[in-house]
């Protein structure tokens, strides 16, 4: 019996066409196979801090990562390596655009007319930055020119840092830019950044998008003061406004009436003070705040409160209105915040803060601040910083990304921090130090944030007595009751460069003397950790309690001890764990554990005291899964982040027994149903193995051969089996024929139990169509 037709043919027609393309246009660049998949990034799948219904801020923009978006650039991660630039990159990954020509396109999930992109620039040999543009293209029209600067990134040495490139540690490396379409793009509309050229830079990095549908301006309340209209404020950003816009603001105090901020750029170069004021603009994207003193750089944009010294301010609203600043190194006794002093019983609403050293430096004594509904981006410090008496205030529903230091903090320095509240925030990649951290404080609440990307030395949730000022004997150590409830942790902790160990996602500290309070942790989930889950150093603490605590993925322990302490735990559900004992405990007995009802998957007696630290391994290259995690009481059940989507196997390393000609095994994996493996011939059986990078409860696998006509019917036989480390391996699905028929699309679908395994394995024992195993894809699914 003759053979049916193959892939001779199929390549030899290939092969023609594309020598006659060759021929006709004279170079590869001007070829173009209509019938290629759309280039994408095919970044690894990895668990978003935008997904996490019910907790987090709720923001007005739809984001998009560049490393799941079409694209020609080059991805670059997973990657979580301090000073590697994958490391700073939301989800570790990103993509690099390196000619003219390369470019990143997204596909708008819902209307928008404007957006913000998060990028990286490298720097110039002196430190100063490199200045650029990245072109904006809507469904291909006419290109826009978008500004993009390296000027805001890239410090080096040690705390608190320089700008001198000949330094060690490179580090801080993107930046974000915004623009607007000039009109509402409906879902569906593709927008690409393409690189029109690299002369003003070699390189340009996308990490992602926020889309957003921006609300019109809003306008001058009625008997509102306008800073422009009333008292000559440049809105073109020509002229200095300082003076203007603060005369505005001390004549709405003294009438007892608001000040508007039209739309416009101000050149702002010092502080204005505000007291018993509403200073309202037409938006964030509309109303901005900007500039630095030219000679006296210590002097710079920013709204403050009176200092406490100096009997502070009240009454004061903030809203609606953008303070950009052009802060581009970090002086720590520079007060140049886009918010500061001492503001009690007020309200920051709206605002967005960006390339300041602080978003807002809050010195008190001061009571009952509410931060609410805001963006901090691109600091070169804190996010936010409750410092010094600061009592009954909060920070709720605002958005955190690139804080230079912790994202948000309260430091009772000297002064009792008491009843404060940290709820419903999303605060992700402070570059240095912890997503959200209480260094003492009384009675303080850290609730429903979502917290992700942590990048050194630092973790996701730190509870510390540490920093001058914390203590016992002043009233200003971690007491009362300490209660963070219904967080979500993502890729949090890391390494600590100078302690060389990782830290945890949640760590406590009692560096100045020992934790004795009360601190629950409840309904809180804890995925994909950099190092440990957990982590006790320093001094001691006491009065843990750990409620509905779900662990998912930990890159060494569930529980890394390094000082004594209490602590109980009840329904602590851990998998994923790295090592093979999931606690490191050095400290005996000093660490005394209470163990109610519930607990799986982290505990160990005896724990392991190994004396060094293993090397981390990371489960980004997937969603952590497996194990029943808990759950919340009914009325507020915990979200995780969505489970693993799309092809799992696409893009991961893959084996085989052996291959034919140039159909290596690679090919079935490569996204692209027109390549394929061909194993040895007349050699069954034979076997293709993927790695999947991290254990999977995969429950189908998608099985294609080209979908061409010269692929003539064929039934295949074979077997699946799986494995977590690459040396045992248990059936998943016994042997079986499967029929590919180009009729109906040359595929077929095995069904599996959803065990969990990291190695897939197919053996071949038969093909009816040609005597090899055949496979263009081999397509992994958790669904």
């Amino acid at each position: 019996m003759t053979p049916p037709p193959r892939r001779q043919l199929l390549r030899r027609s290939i092969s023609a066409s594309l020598s006659l393309a060759l021929a006709a246009f004279g170079t590869a660049a001007a070829v173009v196979l209509s019938s290629a998949p759309p280039a994408r990034a095919a970044g690894v799948p990895a668990p978003s801090p935008m997904a996490v219904p019910g907790r987090g801020a709720t923001v007005p923009f739809k984001e998009q990562e560049a490393e799941y978006a079409a694209t020609n650039g080059t991805l670059i991660g997973p990657n979580r390596l301090y000073g590697t630039l994958p490391s700073e990159a939301s989800g570790r990954q990103a993509v690099t655009l390196d000619a003219v020509g390369e470019y990143v396109e997204f596909t708008l999930t819902a209307p928008a007319n404007a957006m913000s992109f998060r990028y990286s620039l490298p720097d110039n040999a002196a430190g100063s930055g490199r200045d650029a543009s990245i072109n904006v293209l809507v469904n291909g029209g006419s290109p826009k020119a978008v500004p993009v600067t390296s000027k805001y990134g890239w410090y080096y040495g040690g705390y608190p840092f320089n700008n001198n490139p000949g330094d060690t540690n490179p580090h801080h490396f993107y930046d974000e830019a915004r623009t607007m379409f000039g009109s509402t793009l409906a879902a569906g509309t593709k927008v690409r950044l393409q690189v029109s050229s690299t002369s003003a830079s070699p390189s340009f990095t996308i990490d992602l998008a926020d889309f957003e549908q921006v609300a019109a301006p809003t306008g001058k309340p009625s008997g509102a003061l306008d800073v422009v209209g009333d008292f000559g404020a440049d809105p073109t950003g020509a002229a200095d406004s300082t003076a203007k816009i603060q005369a505005a603001v001390d004549a709405g105090k003294a009438q007892g009436r608001e000040v508007y901020i039209p739309q416009g750029t101000f050149q702002v170069r010092d502080h204005i003070i505000v007291d018993k004021v509403t200073l309202r603009g037409a938006g964030p994207w509309y109303s901005v705040l900007t500039g630095r003193d030219p000679s006296n750089r210590s002097k710079a944009v920013g709204v403050y409160g009176k200092y406490a010294a100096n009997g502070g301010s009240s009454n004061v609203t903030l809203k609606d209105f953008a303070i950009i600043g052009d802060i581009q190194e970090r002086v720590d006794d520079d007060q140049v915040n886009a918010i500061g002093g001492a503001l009690s019983n007020s309200t920051v609403d709206n605002i967005w803060m960006q390339h300041t050293k602080c978003g807002a430096w809050m010195d008190g004594p001061m009571d009952n601040l509410t931060i609410k509904n805001s963006r901090i981006l691109d600091q070169t410090a804190d996010g936010v910083n409750f410092h010094y008496g600061v009592t009954n205030s909060t920070v709720t529903n605002t958005f955190v990304r690139n804080s230079g230091d912790d994202g948000l903090a309260m430091w009772a320095e000297n002064v009792p921090n008491v009843k404060n509240k940290f709820t419903f925030n999303t605060v992700i990649l402070p570059i240095l130090a912890n997503n959200i951290v209480t260094y003492g404080g009384k009675d303080i609440t850290i609730s429903d944030n979502v917290m992700s990307d942590t990048i050194t030395n630092g973790g996701g949730l730190h509870i510390a007595n540490r920093y001058p000022g914390v203590n016992s004997g002043q009233g200003t150590a971690v007491s009362g009751t300490t209660t963070a409830a219904r967080n979500t942790l993502i890729r949090t902790g890391n390494n600590d460069f100078n302690w060389r160990f990782g830290v945890g996602a949640i760590w406590f500290s009692g560096l100045n003397e020992p934790i004795n309070a009360t601190v629950n942790i409840s309904d809180t989930e804890i995925l994909d950790s950099s190092y440990a889950a957990i982590h006790l150093i320093e001094g001691a603490t006491n009065g843990l309690n750990f409620n509905n605590i779900k662990i998912d993925g930990a890159g060494t322990y569930a529980l890394q001890v390094q000082s004594p302490g209490t602590a109980t735990f009840t329904n602590v559900v851990a998998t994923h764990i790295a090592q093979p004992n999931p606690i490191h405990n050095c400290v005996g007995s000093g660490f005394q554990i209470t163990r109610g009802t519930g607990n799986s998957g982290w505990y160990a007696d005896p724990p392991a005291c190994t004396g060094n630290w293993p090397d981390p391994v990371w489960t980004n290259g997937g969603v952590p899964q497996g194990g029943n995690g808990p759950t919340d009481p009914p009325t507020d059940p915990p979200t995780d982040p969505p489970t693993d989507t799309g092809n799992l196997a696409q893009g991961r390393p893959v084996t085989e027994s052996g291959h034919a000609d140039v159909y290596s095994a690679s090919n079935a994996v490569d996204g692209n149903a027109n390549t394929y493996w061909e194993s040895t011939n007349r050699a069954f059986p034979q076997t293709i193995t993927v790695d999947l990078g991290a254990a999977k409860a995969v429950k189908r696998l998608v099985l294609k051969l080209p979908p061409a006509a010269a692929w003539s019917t064929r039934t295949q036989t074979l077997s699946v089996s799986g494995s977590t480390d690459n040396s045992t391996f248990n059936s998943l699905k016994g042997s079986a024929g499967y029929t590919f028929d180009p009729s109906s699309g040359n595929k077929a679908t095995v069904t599996l139990p959803g065990t969990s395994a990291r190695y897939l394995r197919l053996t071949f024992t038969g093909n009816t169509g040609w005597p090899a195993a055949q496979l263009s894809e081999l397509e992994a699914y958790t669904s």
